[in-house]
């Protein structure tokens, strides 16, 4: 979504680790020592553990140092230093869709909203690398840039903290606890103290990895390990308002509602209070990016005129505050039918960078609240209903070239799904008749363009995403999006074109086999990928899919399951069940998500006594037809298992 700040931090004095900030001073690491190294330099010159190192930038980068790319706030390499003014000074405003995010034609759209000026003012939190650059004397480019470097000035960080916390430097990892709750740069206990947890966890289990670099990094298991979790008491942080939130018990959850007020000529915002799992079951979980910084994002989704979402997670932290409780519908999808069944999970970005990556605090917080929510509510842990806001259709044929592409295509959903405890992988034999595409992350590159300028190449980077041609082969052409482009003009390869790619976890019948290439049903057409047998994209799956019932030429795709004209009561207008600009012609098999009764929930007004949901005879089935998911009705197809 979109900016704006506001953050404190306090500090203590104490003079135990002073000493331990010359060592480095003005000093560099050797340019080439490898990263496992790195960390043993920096553990050395500076009295840090190595474990709490290793362990501290595990939980923001997985050691990966993305090519010296930023991360969504500004955070560069394997400690995820933050630097967000040089970050901020050039970013792009992604993926800037034009659908009411409400997406309900029954009520008028949302006033135009002006975007937030970018302040001035910046959390100490997203600008880690310039206190680096004081305590090591190395330059900030370098911190960027070399791996090396950045360790040192994570470690320099961590020390700083112990001094703070006027700890003694000690060899034994137990004793920096605080340490590492105060580099989460949290300004509240729990948030601080759910990332210090983490941390140790991960120290505690050991971990290993190839990162993106090709390093193999381990951190060995120290399973007896307990740290002295008193120390974040003398960090003198705020406690947060959590009282309310629905949340899982190993996260920092804050309730910072969103506001259900009526404004202007009668109008209302920003978003409809409901009776969920009640009247309406949630089906579906849409992951989005902010667009936006944290504080400014806060302050947004608290303006009655702006839209909302259930929750948004912080970058550097993996805080959470919720804003919208299930049983509401927060207007955040830009399909209303989606809304009225879905929860909608914010994650901060204020870089608005379609190359810029995710922390793993983040994704680790993102997976316990979705763990959460799907236990709670029933949701599948599967693609079709774990969605990102690029996955969700157009409602209509005219709102299908203006819907949002985030979180893009270096969303790591393989990695998501791990977090998750549903890992991809094969679920039927070699040769089966459907796909689940699983790239692996790090080695597939795709090139894109237009992560920071239109049609200029972006940085090479591990992504999720495969690309889809019309023939066997690097020379045909694109597969083509009728919806997102009505005059037919090709598809290109612009970080936020959809039109001719599929994404990790999605799932498809096959249509065809030639050599190293794989054809499946997309889009109505048959489209192509590279799936040579030593580096597959795919592998094979099984499942429920449709195709038109014999003597249909083609079936209407949907972009909402709504009821039939009959089933609305008086004082409810029937809304048009109106198909989006694609087909499904006979022969082609589509992979089946929900089925599901068509269902409207008529909420166009602030008294609520007059809201109610319409139920239908008519069923649909949800598919995975293109990048998006859609709806078929189920009178025109066939179900059959692959």
């Amino acid at each position: 979504m979109r900016p704006s700040p506001t953050a404190a931090r306090r500090s203590a004095g104490g003079l135990a680790v002073a000493a331990l900030l010359l060592p480095l001073l003005g000093a560099a690491p050797a340019p080439r020592a490898g990263l496992q190294e790195a960390f043993a330099a920096a553990s050395a010159a500076y009295g840090v553990p190595r474990s709490v190192l290793l362990g501290v930038s595990y939980l923001q980068s997985r050691w990966d140092g993305h090519g010296g790319a930023a991360s969504v706030t500004g955070g560069y390499g394997p400690m995820h230093l933050t630097d967000a003014r040089t970050a901020l000074a050039d970013a792009p405003h992604h993926s800037e869709g034009a659908e009411d995010p409400r997406g309900d034609s029954a009520r008028p759209a949302l006033p135009p909203t002006a975007v937030p000026s970018r302040d001035t003012e910046l959390p100490a939190r997203l600008t880690t690398l310039r206190r680096a650059a004081e305590l090591t004397g190395l330059g900030a480019e370098r911190l960027r840039t070399d791996p090396a470097a950045n360790v040192a000035g994570g470690a320099a960080l961590l020390a700083a903290a112990q001094r703070e916390l006027g700890a003694p430097a000690s060899g034994d990892p137990a004793r920096w606890y605080g340490a590492v709750a105060r580099f989460s740069g949290a300004d509240d206990s729990a948030t601080a103290t759910a990332y210090a947890d983490e941390v140790f966890a991960v120290i505690r289990a050991g971990e290993r990895r190839v990162t993106d670099s090709g390093e193999r990094i381990a951190l060995p298991a120290t399973p007896g390990l307990a740290p002295d979790t008193e120390q974040v008491t003398a960090l003198g942080l705020r406690t947060p308002a959590a009282d309310g939130t629905e949340c899982p018990a190993r996260v920092s959850c804050e309730w910072i509602p969103a506001p259900y007020e009526q404004f202007g000529d009668g109008d209302y915002g920003n978003h409809d209070l409901g009776g969920r799992p009640g009247t309406q079951r949630i089906r579906t979980i849409v992951v989005h990016d902010t667009e936006g910084r944290w504080e400014g994002v806060l302050d947004m989704v608290q303006d009655p005129a702006y839209v909302s979402w259930n929750y948004t997670l912080r970058s550097t932290d993996g805080h959470i505050a919720q804003h919208v409780r299930a049983k509401d519908v927060a207007w955040h999808a830009g399909n209303w039918y989606t809304n009225a069944t879905s929860i909608g999970l914010e994650h901060e970005g204020f870089l608005a960078s379609p190359d810029a990556w995710y922390t793993e605090a983040m994704y680790r917080s993102s997976a316990r609240l979705v763990r959460y929510l799907a236990d709670r509510y029933g949701i599948p842990l599967d693609r079709q209903h774990i969605l990102g806001h690029d996955n969700v259709p157009g409602p209509t044929a005219a709102t299908v070239p203006g819907m949002h592409t985030d979180p893009g295509p270096y969303w790591d959903w393989a990695h998501y799904f791990e977090l998750l405890g549903r890992p991809f992988g094969p679920t039927a034999e070699a040769g089966a008749g459907l796909v689940t595409i699983l790239p692996e992350y790090a080695k597939n590159r795709p090139p894109f363009t237009g992560c920071a300028t239109k049609g200029e190449p972006c940085a090479v980077h591990g992504s999720g995403a495969v690309r889809l041609r019309t023939g066997p082969g690097a020379s045909y052409p694109l597969v083509r999006d009728v919806g997102l482009r009505p005059g037919g003009e090709p598809s290109t390869i612009d970080v936020n074109d959809i039109g001719s790619r599929v994404a990790t976890g999605q799932q498809y019948a096959v249509a065809g086999r030639d050599g190293d290439w794989t054809a499946i049903w997309y889009l109505g057409q048959k489209a192509w990928f590279h799936d040579p047998a030593g580096a597959p994209v795919a592998v094979p799956a099984r499942g429920k899919v449709i195709t038109p019932r014999e003597g249909r030429a083609s079936v209407p795709v949907y972009g909402r399951a709504y009821p039939e004209p009959s089933a609305y009561p008086e004082g409810v207008p029937a809304q048009p069940v109106s198909p989006l600009p694609y087909t499904l012609p006979a022969g082609q098999r589509y992979v089946v998500g929900d089925e599901v009764r068509g269902a409207y929930y008529y909420a166009v007004t602030f008294a609520t006594d007059g809201h109610r949901v319409v139920t239908g005879k008519d069923r649909y089935y949800a598919i995975q037809f293109g990048h998006r998911v859609a709806y078929v009705k189920a009178s025109d197809v066939r179900l059959s298992r692959s």
